[in-house]
């Protein structure tokens, strides 16, 4: 381990180089949002006079110490939060296509300093550079305030993103990477997040490929956003007329207020409160719908799901919703007519939840996304079937999330999240993974010297399937899409 030193438009870094990859930490790409900053759009930094060690990862952003597995350690809250981190390769030549992963976390927890996002072993063994980053989660990133005050603005763990996408395009070359071959990447609420960027003008420019996983289309209505704004305020004794006095009010006070709107609202795992908003300046349009209109036109996508993803979210002794709440949720996803056809589909049972999680959260939103964009741009789908050989639920099945340790070559972390030992199919299925991120980070198609990736159409819906052997499947659960598949929005 050595330390190594990059001038960047802002001032000097001083990282480290560990196992053939220079790592910089903790790199600020925009001001605090703190103090009369708190609630507003992400600042452009100022320049830092001599060098600023980059050794130690950023605050994260405040949220509760309940977290997802792999959550980070040690690591300091603070809504001084953004901070991203860079891994370059030791002998990178320039010109080097550049990966930028965006975490998931239900826009509620989560960073990109967890251990599962290392980018150590994907930055060497793909010979990319790889940023992870930290954004505004829960009340600071998705509390949307302009629908009471046109002051503020909404989307902010949106325009962070957007932020750190610029700090990339501007300073990424002094690493060696290509500035005009940026390609997004990210998991669950951070997939979601990607599809929202490629709906938005500000966002335009900014990467030129995606990757998308477990994960499409979430959006509040307008309404929703309005109400949940406003109840908050409620919570906190605020009235319209003094909303810096939001400034006044603790990031504890903050989370505590926002764990009430959840529930005040009825949150469940179906229906989020804090995630992004449909709003006329930043986000005008529902993310299929923009992308169904060439919003996102020339963009290359890969996108996918894992086949049991619903079953991390439930446990044997989960409560079961009530018929009447299913129902619901039903006919919000899909519209009435549609919703009385589908019900069958999922009965008031474990599984019936599990099912109705994984296809409507995660695997229909992104077969819709799929076919808008597949009109636009090169399309790519996949669906992630491997699972551990373990008798022990969750992670008996392809759960959401299990993916990500293949994708980063991190097995470490997935004999921890599993508790068996990966064996030598999975490392295999790990280096083929990796194999076809990069190299649809490098040239826009996945295929590799091993599998002949077809692109995905309207009309075969060619599938690859990642499991111990690699498949491929035309129009997988082709009788179920049609029947979720909304009236209004044919796919």
């Amino acid at each position: 381990m050595y330390e190594t030193t990059v001038q960047t438009c802002f001032g000097k870094l001083k990282g480290r180089t560990e196992n053939g990859v220079r790592i910089f930490k903790g790199v600020p790409f925009a001001k605090p949002p703190v103090g009369k900053l708190r609630f507003r759009e992400p600042q452009r930094m100022e320049a830092w006079e001599g060098e600023r060690e980059a050794f130690q990862f950023g605050p994260v952003c405040p949220q509760p110490d309940r977290g997802l597995p792999g959550e980070s350690t040690g690591v300091e809250k603070s809504e001084d939060c953004l901070y991203l981190n860079v891994y370059a390769p030791e002998e990178a030549d320039g010109d080097l296509p550049v990966m930028v992963w965006i975490h998931g976390g239900a826009f509620y927890l989560g960073a990109g300093s967890e251990p599962f996002y290392d980018g150590t072993q994907l930055a060497k063994q793909g010979k990319v550079i790889v940023v992870t980053i930290n954004y505004r989660l829960g009340p600071f990133g998705f509390l949307h305030l302009s629908a009471i005050d046109d002051s503020y603005t909404s989307n902010l763990g949106l325009l962070d993103q957007i932020a750190a996408l610029e700090w990339v395009k501007e300073n990424i070359a002094f690493f060696g990477g290509d500035r005009h071959h940026i390609t997004v990447f990210g998991e669950s609420a951070g997939s979601m997040s990607i599809a929202s960027l490629l709906a938005m003008p500000k966002a335009k420019g900014l990467f030129q490929q995606a990757i998308m996983e477990s994960g499409a289309s979430a959006t509040l209505s307008e309404k929703l956003a309005k109400a949940a704004a406003e109840r908050f305020l409620t919570i906190l004794d605020i009235d319209h007329h003094h909303l810096e006095r939001l400034c006044d009010v603790s990031d504890q006070e903050l989370l505590q207020a926002a764990d009430q709107l959840r529930t005040l609202m009825g949150e469940n795992i179906f229906e989020l409160i804090f995630q992004p908003a449909l709003d006329e300046k930043t986000l005008p349009l529902k993310p299929e719908a923009a992308v169904a209109k060439g919003a996102a036109k020339g963009i290359g996508l890969l996108i996918g799901t894992n086949c049991d993803e619903g079953a991390l979210f439930f446990a044997s002794d989960s409560e079961l919703l009530p018929e009447r709440k299913i129902n619901e949720i039903l006919e919000e996803y899909m519209g009435k007519e549609a919703a009385e056809a589908a019900a069958p589909l999922y009965p008031r049972s474990l599984k019936g939840h599990v099912d109705m999680m994984t296809d409507l959260v995660f695997w229909h939103p992104s077969v819709v996304f799929a076919s808008a964009q597949s009109r636009h741009a090169s399309v790519f789908m996949y669906r992630f079937d491997w699972h551990a050989d373990s008798e022990h639920p969750p992670f008996n099945k392809a759960v959401h999330g299990l993916e990500i340790p293949f994708v980063f070559g991190n097995m470490d972390s997935l004999e921890q999240l599993t508790g068996t030992k990966a064996g030598e199919e999975a490392h295999l299925l790990a280096k083929q993974i990796q194999v076809a991120w990069v190299s649809f980070a490098r040239s826009g198609n996945p295929s590799t010297d091993d599998v002949s990736w077809p692109d995905y159409d309207e009309d075969s819906r060619k599938t690859l399937i990642f499991d111990q052997e690699i498949a491929i499947e035309n129009d997988p659960y082709s009788e179920k899409r049609k029947l979720l598949t909304a009236s209004n929005l044919q796919v």
